[in-house]
């Protein structure tokens, strides 16, 4: 196995800090750099084809491991030729796979044909991540002893729903990033969520309201804590990011780190949301966990692929040092 060995409650048990639980969505990324779209019935060449590891849950987990966080992935994974490689990087950013599964058949994956434009059109195969999900005992057990779970939407919306309701139940914070799948959040699920967190264009899908600017922004996420949700953390790509904390609480406000180069923005807000999560669970507040978080998604923008241009907590640092002086 490439886990630390079948410890499951009895590892959290030791651990000294209580360990972030990510649950979700691990793919193959093929990714195909194409000049533009083929028409019709018509056959273009792409100069190359590389697998690269990504899909929501796994970059998440990742992030939060590599930022020296202790991280278990919870997912599936199929027994192709990319569960390996999948395993692998997921090993190599230190999370802990005692409770991923794997399923016969295919894992997930995703075609993207890269244009030169640097647009993106993107096919997914659920595979693995779509197939039957059995939590195993031990995964349950994990869940609610963790100190935080974190979801998003590239998994059975009813697995998302019994693993919010298990934490919730057991006072555990859940962590929703609202990327994936399209649709609105069942009731049950939002009712369970310490902090949604959507970009501008899924805030506006899930609540059909508009959001060009900070106040239609603001009155779209009251909609969302009317439902259940605690607070509702808002990512603007380059304009930063909005914090809506719900009660009295001011609304915080981050504008993003400035990146000298943006090379490829894949896997950034995963990155951002994984070191939010990592921030809170360490005891920061508002300003300052926003801050952690766009310093690791200014790293994350500055290299090429999802995982592979995750940061480590020094870079970070670094990053929050620079902006101070």
């Amino acid at each position: 196995s490439l886990s630390i060995g079948r410890l499951g409650g009895q590892a959290i048990r030791a651990m000294a800090q209580k360990p972030l639980l990510v649950v979700g969505s691990v793919n193959a990324d093929l990714v195909l750099p194409i000049d533009r779209l083929p028409l019709a019935g018509e056959t273009l060449s792409a100069a190359s084809m590389e697998t690269l590891p990504g899909g929501k849950g796994a970059n998440q987990a990742a992030a939060a491991a590599k930022l020296g966080y202790p991280t278990f992935f919870v997912g599936q994974i199929g027994t192709d030729a990319n569960a390996s490689l999948l395993k692998a990087a997921l090993t190599e950013a230190g999370a802990y796979l005692d409770y991923l599964r794997d399923v016969p058949g295919p894992t997930g994956t995703a075609l993207i044909l890269l244009q030169k434009t640097g647009e993106n059109s993107i096919i997914i195969v659920g595979g693995a991540n779509q197939a039957e999900w059995q939590l195993s005992e031990g995964a349950r057990v994990a869940i609610q002893r963790a100190g935080a779970v974190l979801l998003q939407r590239e998994i059975p919306e009813a697995v998302n729903t019994e693993v919010a309701q298990l934490a919730h139940a057991a006072g555990v914070p859940v962590f929703l990033d609202a990327g994936g799948v399209e649709g609105p959040i069942a009731p049950e699920l939002l009712a369970c969520l310490s902090v949604l967190s959507p970009n501008e264009t899924e805030l506006a899908r899930l609540t059909g309201l508009p959001t060009s600017n900070e106040q239609e922004i603001q009155v779209a996420a009251q909609q969302l804590q009317d439902l259940g949700v605690k607070s509702v953390l808002v990512k603007l790509g380059a304009d930063g990011s909005l914090l809506l904390p719900g009660g009295d609480a001011e609304s915080v406000r981050q504008t993003a780190f400035p990146a000298p180069k943006v090379v490829d923005t894949t896997g950034a807000g995963d990155c951002f949301t994984a070191a939010y999560a990592v921030a809170i669970m360490e005891g920061k507040v508002g300003a300052d966990a926003l801050r952690f978080a766009s310093a690791a998604a200014c790293i994350c923008v500055q290299r090429l692929g999802a995982m592979p241009s995750l940061p480590n907590r020094s870079e970070v640092v670094e990053v929050l040092t620079a902006q101070q002086e």
